[in-house]
């Protein structure tokens, strides 16, 4: 695992540099709320002979935590500015951003803190998270993290590592019904779901996660948008997946039936079909 002292804290990352194309510039794969760079595993070993580099997040996985800035989505984003132009000075990127990392990495782009020929979003957060027929289910989630926080700083962070709680929450997001499927993906967030730094970094950052969406973003990512959505996705509904597409200057919008919010775990094969194919159509935006 490499690392990197940015203003922030030290942010460490892997490069799977055995798949390195010395023709393109590499693939930067964000991951998404509560997870490391793990999740998008199955999807990067499934790429044709594509460089990714796949950091921890700041505050997850085996990152620091900020120390000159809120855990915020503008935070976030010119991390990942700043990230990409220590890892790939001068290079083409190419972004990944799968849920809360969609949201990340639109916030980068509009922002303008990372200039990418390309961006995938897998999972994309494509409406508000606190309206529509999710709501319940996010204020739930809305809830639990309340009461982290309200509890004293122990109580608090291990109901925020709570064993039952995790497997609570992949029951709910795994679709397939294979049970060895089910018994690995399980397995994956027992072993990185709670590897957080701490208690408020995580607050913040889910604070983040409820309080925007692609969507707000959407109309300024002036460059080629592949959405790779699930069918039967728990967190954004596909009818707004498919508004998200419209509100893309150049968008393209693949679904992938029989998944949800986990399209990385249950899907990897199907995703990392699409992306090849979206990168091939634009390649000569890539080197």
């Amino acid at each position: 695992m490499h690392e990197i002292e940015l203003a922030g804290g030290v942010t460490r990352w892997v490069e799977y540099e055995e798949r390195a194309d010395a023709g393109t510039g590499p693939l930067i794969a964000v991951h998404g709320f509560r997870g490391d760079h793990h999740g998008l595993e199955p999807i990067v070993e499934r790429l044709s002979g594509r460089r990714v580099i796949a950091p921890d997040l700041p505050g997850f996985g085996a990152s620091d935590a900020f120390t000159d800035r809120p855990h915020d989505i503008d935070g976030y984003a010119s991390w990942l500015g700043e990230f990409t132009r220590a890892v790939a000075p001068g290079e083409p990127v190419t972004l990944l951003g799968h849920s809360f990392g969609s949201i990340v990495v639109a916030a980068a782009l509009a922002e303008r803190q990372v200039q990418a020929s390309v961006a995938i979003l897998v999972n994309p957060i494509g409406a508000p998270a606190l309206k529509g027929p999710k709501a319940i289910g996010t204020g739930a989630a809305v809830f639990y993290y309340w009461l982290a926080r309200a509890l004293p700083a122990r109580a608090g962070n291990a109901l925020l590592r709570s064993p039952a709680i995790v497997r609570t929450m992949s029951v709910a997001m795994a679709t397939t019904r294979d049970p060895e499927l089910r018994r690995w993906i399980h397995a994956q967030h027992d072993a990185y779901f709670s590897l957080f730094a701490d208690r408020g970094s995580l607050l913040e950052a889910f604070r983040a996660s409820v309080s925007h969406d692609v969507s707000e973003y959407a109309e300024r990512l002036e460059l080629p948008v592949l959405l790779v959505a699930a069918a039967q996705d728990q967190i954004t509904p596909l009818a707004a997946e498919r508004r998200l597409a419209g509100l893309l200057p150049d968008g393209a919008l693949e679904v992938i039936d029989g998944v949800g919010h986990l399209i990385h775990y249950e899907k990897p094969a199907e995703a990392a079909a699409l992306i090849d194919a979206f990168l091939e159509a634009h390649v000569g935006r890539l080197s």
